[in-house]
Order: structure tokens, then sequence, then C-alpha cells
């Protein structure tokens, strides 16, 4: 027969369970809390925080700063995406006066709060495709901080420049021949049909693009401002050349034996894209016929 023996190893167990856990629980009271920052939400703001500007442009965001007490710190740091890249001028301002700028700059300054803000980020005119800046603003308000970035991107521009009227081609090919030496600052190069005296360009760095125009003889200037695509979208979709051409217009033949002669629209052929046009000063008028981008037209028919 066996003998029954009590177990008492259920007892041991558990008063080794509350050993540790009087143990564990004295450490905590011993060990010294961690010191912790409480955030806050103290930047207000209802737009992208990252931008694209082109050279010599401006990027601009409109936020706000709150906080419970009545005044805050503001902190700043001011971040190239090149170290060699043109500095971009950094600036901050209330609705009344300027609050900080990167041409003098300072750790940081006091603000009252809550109130409103404006952060312009001027994109330097020697700028490189991808350039950026990054700025971080720290509020402080007692125990409580915030931070919020922002970020703007260099992009190139559309620019127009000006030529003496009927050489917009040869301008064109001899600024595309100097587009290829030293740094690449043209991206494109656009001549449109029918557009007299203008030249659509796309570059980055406006200064280099002028200086490269500078010494193209039937250049003139660069016009103020920029182009954006849909200035030129109606140039990128291909239209018949003898659209707006009438019987009766007058024309200059532009190329071909007839070179320079002008004639009468006598009739044109939609499908072909051709015209056939009389010459006014020949001895004897005889209709020639010839495509519809070898003519212009110099007055309409009344």
């Amino acid at each position: 027969m066996r003998e029954f023996v009590p177990d008492d190893s259920k007892d041991d167990l558990d008063d080794g369970l509350d050993y540790f856990e009087d143990d564990l629980e004295s450490d905590e009271e011993k060990a010294p809390a961690k010191a912790t920052e409480p955030n806050c939400d103290m930047f207000f703001i209802k737009e992208e925080t990252i931008k694209k500007v082109s050279a010599g442009a401006i990027a601009e965001w409109s936020f706000s700063v709150s906080s419970k007490a009545s005044s805050a710190t503001l902190s700043f740091s001011v971040e190239p995406g090149r170290d060699d890249a043109p500095e971009w001028e950094i600036s901050l301002a209330d609705a009344s006066s300027e609050v900080w700028n990167s041409a003098v700059p300072a750790e940081s300054v006091e603000i009252s709060v809550p109130k409103e803000f404006v952060l312009r980020a001027e994109c330097p005119s020697g700028v490189r495709y991808g350039d950026s800046v990054r700025i971080t603003l720290k509020a402080q308000s007692g125990s409580y901080s915030d931070s919020l970035s922002f970020e703007a991107v260099a992009k190139q521009s559309i620019m127009i420049l000006k030529t003496q009227i009927d050489q917009e081609k040869s301008v064109a090919d001899t600024l595309s021949a100097k587009a290829h030496l030293g740094e690449k600052d043209v991206y494109a190069i656009l001549s449109p049909q029918g557009l007299r005296g203008y030249v659509f360009v796309e570059g980055m760095n406006t200064e280099r693009l002028l200086e490269k125009t500078r010494d193209i003889k039937k250049a003139r200037k660069f016009i103020e401002g920029e182009a954006s695509i849909a200035d030129i979208e109606p140039y990128l979709t291909p239209t018949s050349p003898v659209v707006g051409i009438v019987e009766g217009d007058i024309v200059e033949l532009v190329n071909g034996p007839f070179k320079g002669e002008k004639a009468r629209v006598q009739k044109i052929d939609q499908v072909k894209e051709e015209i056939t046009v009389e010459l006014i000063e020949a001895m004897v008028p005889i209709p020639v016929t010839v495509k519809g981008d070898s003519v212009r037209v110099i007055e309409k028919e009344k």
C-alpha cells in the first residue's frame, strides 16, 4: 500500500512569488522617476509644409502659435540641402513687423501668443536643380514644447526671351548650341510657329541664362516674370498650318523659288494642308500651289 504524503510545494511556490513581488515593488520605489517633457500642439497650419519655388521667387507659409501661457520662445534651425548651395533668405513676420531674418540670425526670439505668422523662403537666383532648404521652428512655453518643419525645393523656370522679329529660330539654334557648353542651365527651348518675336526657354539658374543670351545678337531680353505650362500648352498641340488662312488673304512666300514674293490666296486644301496662290507682281498670273507653312499672312481679306 502506498503512503500518502501531503504536498507543500504549492505553498512554497506562493511564498516565493510573494517575495519577488515585494522585492520588485521596493526596487520601483527606490528608482527615481524619469523626467519627461510634456508636449502639446502649439503650432497650427492648414497647408502643405513642402513647397516648390523657382529662382528669385518666394515660398510662403501661414501658421499660428498658441499655448496656455501668454508668451513663448521660438528657436530656429535652417539646413540647406547642399553644403555649397547659395543661401536662401528666410524671414518670419507677424501682422505688424518682421520677427526674425536669416540675414541677421538670432538663436531664439520671445513672442506673445496666440499670434498669426508668415514664414518666407526666397529662392536664390543661382540655384541648381533639386536645391532645397529645411526650416525647423521650435516653440517653448514653460514646460510645454512643439516643433514644426518646412521645406522649400527649387524648381525650373519657363522664361520668355524677346527676339528680333523673324529671327526666333536663329536665336533658338544659337542658344541650343551654347546650352551644351559648361554647366547645363538650359533644359528646353520652344520656338512656336506663328509666335513672332518670342522664344520660350526652360532653365534653372536665371543668372546663367542671362549670361548665355547676352551675346546673341538677335536676342533682346527676358520678359520680367515667368510663363506657366498653361501659357505654352496651345503651342504644344500641332495645328494645321492653313488654319486662319482664308481665300483673298495677301501672303508672303517664305521659302521655295518664289521666296519673298507677295501673292493672293485663291484656294485652300485643308486635307493636304496646301494653298493655291496667285503671284501679285507676276507678268502672267499663274496659280502656284505651296504648303501652308510656306507662306506668312501679311494682310487679311477685307
